[in-house]
């Protein structure tokens, strides 16, 4: 086999393929490989990346094909790729769309050209309860009311559909965007924008109208759902994860589209209105008075015609709503995420049933062309003070990194931050509310809470985007969609357990564009030779996915110049 020492990917039989970290053109490999692989570990100088079948499957969906992966794989391999590996890429790229669904009446069918697979999925028990009958050697015909939970099934049995039965027209809603000739131009989509909707829309056709959108926060997720709702001209239901966010996206709908405020209903505990446009939030479609008693608002999905739903922050969609969605397939579905990465371990369930990844962009791309921000992101390692260490080598497993977390060695390092960035907005972040509490009181700003009526946050977020507030605390509700483009410096003293969907989101909470330099700071001070630290490793690996720079510091040392 031959060598090539002066390429940086080391392609091994199992799947994973190492990236050296020091090569001249890492950025360029590591935004190629992250189309079609996840990163599951990253050292300083070798990052390890692995294939998977819904990695590739993802990949196909977003029309890849067997070539691009194995010869971008080959043109960068040191060693050249085995053909085992090649043979599994083919095999997995392949099986996306080799089963596709399709309308016939009232039925739909399953079809294959491959009648070995149709053989296949005849002798399948788990698929008998769906009503299969075999029409001939490459056709199954079963009811529509299993769409959802065929495609469920066939996924687990290693079998991605390719939906093309079409979807219903639902209510029509003329949306017209302010952009489109009109003399009040408020808004352009950017051209990244503009191919993300078109990679949802695929025309109109059937092979479009579902799926899922990854771009990071501050890239404009909810103006590329609005323009995908322009497209469609549809009633359409849009869930997402808080009221704050329910607000935000009625706002940018008001401000970028002719549709008038009685057309738009928000949904949530304060407000019940059912419109052309709703917004609603996955807590209100979950809420039920016990455990044993059905949910009593899931009934929204069928209290109108709705042509389109819009997913936002789609790796939250709770597990209930999975299952509504099941049986809503001939609806067509938009997901809008900065990760596909779940907790939960569901994304085949988001594949299958909100649709493949239709389009992603790397966020370090949109840095590069001024659309996000440059971030600095730094970890800063703190040691335990020696009586809180003992009291954490004591503490029982699921109480050490609540003792971790609100080390109080944190708030002298905290004040250095701030010192360090006293003329920008800085946001603290934070897990735990008396340790929040704790540092609103010594520094004297503003803090944020579940606790906290949604009327006096809009008012602290109005204060903090207008610079009157320069210091914002806020606990994990201000995690998702809020919008706070002057957030120049986050500071995140506490976290759940090194969720990367966590980190996306407070990472995004600085991303937008800045005036001059276009830089911001992402900070997150972790208690040293602790729990935390090794969790921290997890979050450190989604900032490295998106190809930022993680720097670990020692709080003494970085800050004793301040």
């Amino acid at each position: 086999m031959q060598m090539h020492k002066d390429r940086p990917l080391v392609v091994q039989s199992d799947f994973c393929i190492l990236l050296e970290t020091r090569h001249p053109n890492f950025d360029e490999v590591r935004t190629g490989l992250i189309r079609f692989a996840d990163l599951v570990k990253s050292p300083d100088n070798i990052h390890t990346y692995r294939m998977t079948s819904l990695s590739l499957w993802n990949a196909a969906a977003a029309g890849m094909t067997t070539e691009e992966v194995t010869g971008f794989l080959e043109r960068w391999a040191k060693f050249g790729v085995p053909a085992t590996v090649k043979q599994d890429i083919k095999r997995f790229v392949e099986r996306y769309g080799l089963v596709r669904m399709e309308r016939l009446g009232e039925d739909l069918l399953l079809i294959s050209e491959d009648v070995e697979v149709i053989k296949e999925m005849v002798s399948f028990k788990s698929l008998r309860s769906y009503g299969l009958c075999q029409v001939d050697t490459q056709t199954l015909r079963f009811s529509s009311a299993y769409r959802g939970l065929m495609k469920q099934e066939l996924i687990k049995l290693g079998y991605p559909v390719e939906d093309l039965a079409g979807y219903s027209q639902g209510e029509n809603l003329p949306i017209r965007l302010k952009n489109e000739d009109t003399s009040e131009r408020t808004f352009e989509l950017r051209d990244y924008q503009h191919s993300a909707v078109e990679s949802f829309y695929r025309e109109g056709s059937f092979h479009g109208g579902s799926g899922v959108l990854v771009l990071p926060c501050g890239a404009g997720k909810t103006v590329i759902g609005i323009a995908a709702m322009g497209r469609l001209n549809c009633a359409t239901l849009i869930l997402t994860s808080n009221s704050t966010s329910v607000r935000q996206w009625k706002r940018e709908i008001l401000q970028k589209t002719e549709v008038t405020e009685d057309m738009v209903g928000e949904y949530t505990g304060m407000h019940k209105e059912v419109r052309p446009i709703t917004i609603a939030t996955y807590q209100i479609l979950t809420y039920r008075k016990s455990k044993d008693e059905p949910f009593v608002h899931m009934d929204l999905f069928n209290k109108r015609d709705w042509g389109l739903i819009v997913y936002d922050e789609v790796h939250l969609l709770p597990a209930p709503v999975f299952r509504v969605t099941a049986d809503i397939q001939a609806t067509r579905r938009l997901g809008l995420t900065a990760t596909l990465i779940r907790e939960d371990g569901r994304e085949e369930d988001v594949f299958s049933l909100i649709g493949p990844k239709r389009y992603d962009i790397a966020w370090r791309e949109l840095e590069t062309q001024g659309w996000i921000a440059a971030v600095e992101c730094v970890e800063l390692r703190v040691p335990m003070p020696a009586g809180e260490m003992e009291q954490y080598q004591a503490a029982e497993p699921r109480h050490k990194m609540r003792c971790a977390s609100t080390n109080p060695a944190k708030l002298d390092a905290l004040d250095k931050l701030l010192n360090l960035h006293k003329d920008e907005q800085v946001l603290i972040i934070g897990q735990y509310l008396e340790q929040l509490h704790q540092i609103a009181e010594r520094i004297g700003a503003p803090m944020i809470s579940g606790e906290m009526a949604h009327d006096k946050r809009e008012t602290l977020y109005g204060a903090f985007r207008s610079g009157e507030v320069r210091v914002l605390i806020v606990s994990k509700v201000a995690n998702f969609a809020v919008d706070l483009p002057d957030a120049a410096v986050a500071v995140q003293v506490s976290g759940s357990f090194g969720s990367r969907q966590e980190e996306a989101q407070r990472l995004g909470r600085i991303l937008r564009p800045k005036p001059g330099a276009n830089r911001a700071y992402f900070y997150s001070i972790v208690s040293e030779d602790t729990k935390e630290q090794e969790f921290a490793l997890n979050r450190q690996l989604f900032l490295i996915e998106q190809g930022y720079q993680y720097r670990i510091e020692f709080a003494d040392k970085l800050l004793s110049q301040v």
